[in-house]
């Protein structure tokens, strides 16, 4: 062992193939034809690299609030599946076939098998090339991991700001009859073009009054909220319906263009939105369609997005909409 250990060393380091990287053991005990892959560590100190596993780490963070989950660390957290089935349910708002905890290296691979096809199902239509598998997640390769989130946040058009032409440096070291042999490649994790056409769509959103708010006075924001429900069920009663959550119960949209048609007076034909939404696309839709009433009322556009709405951080989303309701509501009278 020792012996095949100075072997990978000798061949990571020599001459012809120049690297700074560090050489565990573990990564120059190979089968023949077998490889693996080092990120250079020059590249994760990339300030890009960094701010791109950290904008990926607080958007997991954000998404699974509800579930008291926190990742700190991509490629330990994500390895087994487990993080990874709660965020595409949660994203997906679809619950998958698989067992809860799996503490075998067999029914972890299992898990994330199921995974991954079912991001496979939704990625594939769009033409996403695969640069992942559950060989390479379980195996902690944070290339392949950062490559699967990189797609989910675009696919689901995550609100936040993907860092542009993200590049690491990696070391692949392969047996081949016997010898170590390594090579170095430019791994592309996010292009300038992608990342500018996602980024249109996921402006972070200017600050107001309402946010300072969330921020600086959260002692107030029940009497806020309380103010807004008063409102909102003053309206929505006449329908037999009631709010007690405007973050849960507002983020599908339906409760938004029930009472959007209630404060124009008008009957909103139930073939334009959902009335029981069932995807997250047709939340979306519900969610589009009432901003677009409330510009027709002579709202200003509101700063949400459609998709930022059935999300933990969409609570702040949705006071603002219905913040914009009742204000218009209030100057009118």
């Amino acid at each position: 062992v020792s012996d095949l250990q100075e072997e990978g060393k000798n061949a990571i380091n020599a001459p012809m193939n120049p690297s700074t990287v560090d050489i565990h053991p573990e990564d120059t005990l190979l089968e023949e034809n077998e490889e693996r892959t080092m990120i250079n560590p020059n590249s994760k100190e990339d300030p890009k690299f960094k701010e791109l596993i950290k904008v990926l780490i607080d958007w997991i963070n954000d998404v699974l609030v509800e579930e008291r989950i926190i990742v700190k660390q991509l490629e330990e957290d994500l390895y087994d599946g487990q993080v990874l089935q709660k965020l595409l349910e949660k994203l997906a708002d679809h619950k998958l076939n698989v067992a809860e905890v799996t503490q075998s290296e067999i029914g972890q691979k299992q898990k994330l098998q199921t995974v991954l096809e079912a991001v496979h199902d939704l990625l594939r239509p769009h033409g996403w090339t695969v640069k992942w598998n559950v060989d390479s997640i379980h195996g902690k390769n944070l290339i392949s991991i950062l490559h699967l989130l990189v797609a989910l946040a675009m696919h689901f058009r995550a609100p936040i700001r993907l860092p542009e032409h993200v590049s690491v440096q990696v070391v692949v070291v392969r047996k081949r009859e016997g010898l170590l042999q390594t090579t170095h490649v430019s791994e592309e994790l996010t292009t300038t073009t992608e990342c500018s056409d996602f980024n249109f769509f996921s402006p972070k959103l200017e600050r107001d009054a309402f946010d300072t708010l969330f921020d600086h006075a959260p002692d107030k924001l029940s009497v806020v909220k309380k103010s807004l429900i008063t409102f909102v069920n003053k309206h929505l009663n006449k329908l037999n319906l009631e709010v007690t959550e405007l973050e849960t119960q507002f983020a599908d949209g339906v409760y938004l263009v029930l009472l959007m048609g209630l404060l124009e007076d008008y009957f909103v034909p139930l073939h334009n939105f959902y009335l029981t939404p069932e995807s997250f696309d047709q939340k979306v839709h519900n969610v589009s369609f009432a901003f677009e009433l409330m510009q027709d009322g002579g709202l200003k556009k509101p700063k949400a997005r459609p998709e930022g709405m059935d999300v933990p951080r969409g609570f702040k989303l949705c006071i603002n909409s219905s913040e914009q309701v009742y204000f218009k509501c209030n100057s009118t009278q």
